[in-house]
């Protein structure tokens, strides 16, 4: 059963062949179960010791997490996907930035004294 958070089949078949493989060591958890993990920790916001028991240990999720964002992994993964859906044309690649800047003194905010209706007019000495 997939759960909301849960990478389909199709999603998973896609992201297998990017992950990294490990021969040493032993026996690793299920990538499929790590990768559902972080992808629900990261959809829900929440820390790495309230993702839920059945993806594994938060430390061992968050310890993959980390070394696959050390390696590349992530990164593999975005250009795969966005090559596939730049080939099937689901990607417009116009992009507009805006680069405005409004600068504004730290006293132009606006607020009125406590207890003032009006703001005090620079009187004679004033600074």
């Amino acid at each position: 059963m997939i759960r909301r958070h849960e990478l389909s089949d199709a999603e998973w078949e896609f992201v297998r062949p990017l992950l990294p493989v490990s021969l040493r060591g032993r026996k690793r958890l299920d990538d499929r179960r790590v990768l559902n993990g972080i992808v629900w920790k990261f959809r829900t916001g929440t820390a790495w010791r309230d993702v839920p028991g059945r993806y594994g240990p938060w430390a061992t999720l968050h310890t993959r997490f980390r070394r696959w964002a050390t390696d590349g992994t992530f990164e593999r993964m975005l250009r795969a996907a966005q090559a596939k859906a730049d080939a099937a044309g689901d990607i417009d690649w116009l992009v507009s930035v805006d680069s405005t800047v409004v600068r504004a003194h730290q006293h132009a905010a606006g607020a009125r004294k406590e207890g003032s209706a009006t703001r005090p007019s620079a009187g004679p000495g004033a600074v």
